[in-house]
């Protein structure tokens, strides 16, 4: 069963925005860290924002003052505002959510299915 579904992905000019969103109401463990990541073809899968459950924020350099990780409790999704894009920022970009049992120490690593971001002119 499908636990995270991204959305917002698409294709956008260099110097364009935008902001994906992650739906992760299915989530029935308890989340210690939400993250985006991102693969390229023909590279590893790398990390692009993670957001603590204290709110700690980190992202990859490569992204910073760029984009900005959030997440709205209320309706239980994370989104990722993406500024500024650029042509190396063209990958497949998925949520994530690692955690643990609320009744036992089991951990859980979830991932999306990933959508598509083309940074193109």
């Amino acid at each position: 069963q499908v636990q995270l579904v991204e959305s917002g992905g698409g294709l956008v000019q260099p110097g364009g925005s935008l902001r994906l969103s992650c739906d992760a109401s299915r989530i029935r463990f308890n989340v210690n860290v939400m993250a985006w990541y991102r693969q390229a073809p023909g590279s590893e899968r790398e990390l692009v924002a993670a957001r603590m459950a204290s709110g700690t924020t980190n992202y990859a350099d490569s992204v910073k003052c760029r984009f900005t990780i959030s997440r709205d409790n209320a309706e239980n999704r994370v989104y990722l505002q993406m500024n500024n894009l650029k042509f190396e920022d063209t990958a497949v970009y998925y949520c994530n959510a690692q955690g643990r049992s609320y009744y036992d120490t089991t951990q859980y690593n979830q991932w999306g299915q990933g959508t598509q971001v083309t940074v193109s002119s």
